[in-house]
């Protein structure tokens, strides 16, 4: 007695939302497979697929449907979400698998029906031009009143929280939890670090900006480099002139800001327009005054 009380499975209604996350599920798994799919014919000749694709589609929707609805009667989504489809068609309350009709039928009417839909206008691209129009209009008008009829499910759907779909409707399947949901026990430490580190991040994201970066990294320059002495004299000018203290260089256009370093023209007229404070990274002078070097330096010397 306990036996057979154990194998009739109570039905749990499913909430929308839930039926929507399945629903979101299950377009993500076959994008997923197509991708992983088409991945193993990036060596072959480009549009190998082309002219295939509905047909390839079809047959992995096949697979996908064979493993889930025929063998679980769930799909993947559902599966994930502990919930099952229910033959809604029977009389008693407690949870009846999908018959053998409702399975076929649910896969022509889903794997069946993208097929057609890609595949119709090629169906009939061979007659006559005339009846071909015919033909199209005929299948436009099929689609937008099916779509009109899908959209009509959906606002009934969204009303009684039964068939999402126009499928499970017509068919009489329903979204069922396979096990009674237990109370949800919501564990708040995750999201504490979660929003600690959103708050240090914002923090950081604020005054980085305000920072002068490449003030800061010239001054740990300047300490770590030996502070040269000032000198006036032109061997030392000749010896410093022969780069530029910002980038290492043979000096363009060479300046001088009143130190014995020379800079690059445009290497230190930027660098004092991005920092008014601006300091020689050698020695640390402030820039008195933006002079072009005067001493004359034999091109030999750019060899030596």
């Amino acid at each position: 007695m306990a036996s057979s009380i154990g194998n009739e499975k109570s039905v749990n209604p499913v909430l929308r939302i839930s039926q929507l996350d399945a629903l979101e599920l299950n377009k993500a798994l076959e994008q997923l497979v197509w991708s992983q799919f088409t991945s193993c014919f990036h060596g072959f000749k480009p549009g190998v697929l082309a002219h295939l694709e509905p047909e390839v589609k079809a047959f992995l929707w096949l697979i996908l449907w064979r493993f889930t609805i025929y063998s679980k009667n769930a799909t993947v989504g559902q599966a994930i979400l502990n919930i099952q489809y229910k033959n809604n068609l029977s009389q008693t309350e407690k949870y009846q698998p999908l018959s053998k009709h409702q399975k076929l039928w649910y896969l022509i009417f889903t794997v069946g029906g993208r097929w057609l839909e890609e595949r119709c206008y090629d169906l009939f691209s061979n007659r006559q031009l005339q009846s071909f129009c015919k033909i199209k209009r005929y299948i436009n008008f099929g689609a937008g009143l099916l779509k009109l009829c899908e959209l009509l499910n959906f606002l009934i759907f969204l009303q009684k929280g039964t068939f999402a779909t126009l499928t499970e409707r017509i068919l009489g399947i329903r979204s069922v939890f396979c096990k009674p949901q237990s109370v949800r026990q919501v564990g708040f430490e995750y999201m504490n670090r979660e929003l600690l580190w959103h708050g240090f991040a914002e923090f950081l994201i604020y005054l980085l900006p305000l920072i002068n970066v490449q003030k800061l990294k010239l001054k740990i320059s300047s300490w770590c480099l030996p502070i040269a002495g000032l000198s006036n004299s032109e061997n030392a000018l000749a010896t410093h002139c022969k780069e530029c203290s910002l980038c290492g260089e043979w000096p363009t256009m060479p300046h001088t800001i009143g130190c014995s370093h020379v800079f690059c023209y445009y290497c230190i007229k930027s660098n004092y327009l991005f920092d008014m404070y601006f300091t020689c990274p050698k020695c640390g002078s402030e820039v008195h005054s933006l002079q072009p070097l005067k001493y004359k330096i034999e091109m030999t010397e750019l060899h030596a």
